[in-house]
């Protein structure tokens, strides 16, 4: 019997060619593990952009300005992460 919050199964279909490139950079994880972060990813990136859709409704547009230094500091934080993320 299982514990916890047993996750649920899903069926799902996908293009060929997507199924071979993630089988291909599946990296060890199992295509279930793999699947599951690309939909919380998917979902920060839909959050993400609700919350600056909002900020927008009530503070206007960012001006162009403010969003090449967002780019700035997210190239940044990449550059960062990659870095921590790679094994020794």
């Amino acid at each position: 019997m299982p514990r916890g919050n047993p996750s649920p199964k899903l069926a799902i279909t996908v293009d060929p060619d997507v199924h071979k490139s993630i089988l291909a950079a599946e990296e060890g994880v199992s295509l279930s593990a793999w699947m599951t972060e690309a939909a919380r990813d998917a979902l920060k990136v839909r959050t993400g952009l609700a919350a600056v859709a909002e900020w927008e409704n009530e503070h206007g547009a960012f001006t162009k300005e403010e969003l090449d230094e967002a780019r700035r500091s997210v190239r940044a934080q990449m550059r960062t992460s990659r870095k921590v993320r790679r094994p020794a």
